[in-house]
């Protein structure tokens, strides 16, 4: 692992999420200790970014049973604002645009937002700078609207931006890697890497092998229908890559038939 905590530092357990009416995530379980980085692995429409925007509190997705756990306090409850005041964040698999608001009066605000007061300019101009400079973004962005007109990757590195920034202690990267060349990938995965240091924990949502080349997890689940299926070491991402998905879908059939 990444961290020297053993400590959990946050906890699914049996959570299951209906989004219109329809079961999708099933009583999910797992935890995720201080350090640690997990892979949630899984072809798509198998419910991986349900189970991101649910554990965020979006209000779209109905939490119907379980519990969610952040440092041992059930937060199941919690609305989307309050989760990331505890230290809980979610990057987007698509980042909306927010025309009228610029980049660094989002930031500034989101930063006051989960730090609960008012934010030192000179500090968080000093950190935004930083943080531009690491992920190769103009600082012209600062003045630009939030999203708006940019690339896939730009609003990629956007999202590790406001990741680097806020400081969280539970990252939650929907399909980080979802549209981003060779270049953008590794820069992405560098500020990633440089963000979710020391004791943060971080769960990578993906169904390709290749951002796992840059950010090595410590284990991979499997999702699929909603569920759990398998979970192995940092390897195991590279046996999916080869063998694909369905071998491990045939097994899930011929155990529920048993």
């Amino acid at each position: 692992m990444s961290g020297e905590s053993e400590r959990i530092l946050f906890s699914v357990k049996e959570l299951s999420v209906a989004v219109g009416g329809k079961d999708v995530v099933k009583e999910v379980s797992f935890d995720l200790r201080a350090g640690e980085k997990t892979a949630l692995m899984g072809p798509n429409g198998s419910g991986k970014s349900t189970l991101a925007n649910a554990l965020m509190g979006h209000p779209g997705y109905s939490i119907t049973g379980g519990r969610i756990l952040l440092e041992g306090e059930d937060v199941t409850d919690l609305a989307t604002d309050q989760r990331a005041r505890k230290g809980l964040f979610l990057a987007f698999q698509y980042p909306v645009a927010v025309p009228g608001v610029s980049v660094a009066n989002f930031l500034l605000s989101a930063v006051g937002a989960v730090r609960g007061g008012e934010v030192p300019i000179r500090e968080f101009r000093k950190d935004l700078m930083e943080n531009f400079k690491n992920l190769d973004i103009d600082a012209s962005f600062a003045g630009r609207y939030l999203n708006d007109g940019f690339s896939g990757g730009e609003k990629k590195r956007l999202e590790i931006l406001q990741l680097a920034m806020l400081k969280p202690k539970v990252a939650l990267l929907d399909e980080t890697d979802s549209g981003l060349d060779i270049d953008a990938l590794k820069i992405v995965s560098e500020g990633i890497n440089r963000a979710c240091g020391g004791d943060v924990g971080v769960l990578l949502v993906t169904h390709y092998q290749r951002i796992l080349n840059y950010i090595r997890p410590d284990r991979v689940l499997v999702f699929m229908g909603g569920r759990i299926v398998k979970t192995g070491g940092p390897e195991f991402a590279l046996e999916l890559e080869e063998r694909g998905y369905d071998w491990i879908e045939k097994e899930v059939m011929a155990a529920d038939r048993a």
